[in-house]
């Protein structure tokens, strides 16, 4: 096996905390939303760093990207309306840091 690029990790890792993060929303608190919003975006995050280990990091870059902007625009504007900064402020943070990070790998593979 092929060893795996350093910027797939983000995706891997980003991909595992949201999956686990919706799966202890819903646990604590019942909520299907989470849950299916976890499972969602955190797979298509970890499928985007599967593409990036391929031969479509710019694709898998720009997915990536997207995703993480989509979570800080949701996430954000449930942290805006809520004021608690646990969890929503703290997904869209990363959220808004991981869309950066995708955002100009992408542009280096374009």
């Amino acid at each position: 096996m092929s060893k795996i690029p350093g910027s797939a990790h983000p995706s891997f890792g980003l991909g595992g905390m949201v999956i686990l993060g919706g799966a202890v929303g819903y646990f604590r608190k019942g909520s299907k939303p989470s849950l299916g919003a976890g499972l969602l975006f955190g797979s298509l995050l970890i499928g985007s760093g599967f593409m990036i280990t391929g031969d479509q990091q710019f694709e898998g870059h720009t997915l990536a990207a997207g995703v993480s902007g989509l979570m800080t625009l949701a996430m954000g504007q449930r942290f805006l309306s809520t004021g608690k900064f646990m969890p929503a402020g703290l997904v869209a943070s990363v959220g808004a840091l991981s869309a950066a990070y995708h955002t100009k790998k992408a542009l280096e593979w374009r």
